[in-house]
């Protein structure tokens, strides 16, 4: 193995499975537990899911990940101007631009409580 990758590549492979089924196995115990009422109604808005709060997660990777690219776009016409450390700094830096875009948008979009 003379390269990390070849290291890598089956060790996220079996990870990957892993988090699946354990992901799966949860969802499925957490349904019986709440269909069957084991789970009174001070844990039970932990165990649900809201379509609000899975489309403003899809928003905040959207964001960042809009905000990455866009750093390696900009890496990538401009070659003179970033070394492989300007890119990496470039990309940190409008990822965390993304986040602060999101959470402005988050914050608006929150019913007041």
């Amino acid at each position: 193995m003379n390269n990390l990758g070849d290291a890598i590549a089956p060790v996220a492979v079996f990870g990957g499975f892993v988090w699946i089924i354990k992901i799966i196995c949860d969802y499925k115990t957490r349904n019986k537990l709440i269909d069957k009422g084991l789970v009174d109604e001070k844990v039970k808005f932990l165990y649900q899911d809201g379509a609000q709060s899975r489309a403003l997660s899809n928003l905040k990777w959207g964001i960042v990940l809009i905000g990455i690219g866009i750093a390696a776009i900009i890496s990538y016409w401009f070659p003179r101007s970033f070394s492989e450390e300007g890119t990496i700094g470039l990309m940190f830096l409008f990822a965390g631009i993304g986040f602060l875009t999101y959470y402005f948008v988050a914050a608006a979009k929150k019913p007041q409580e």
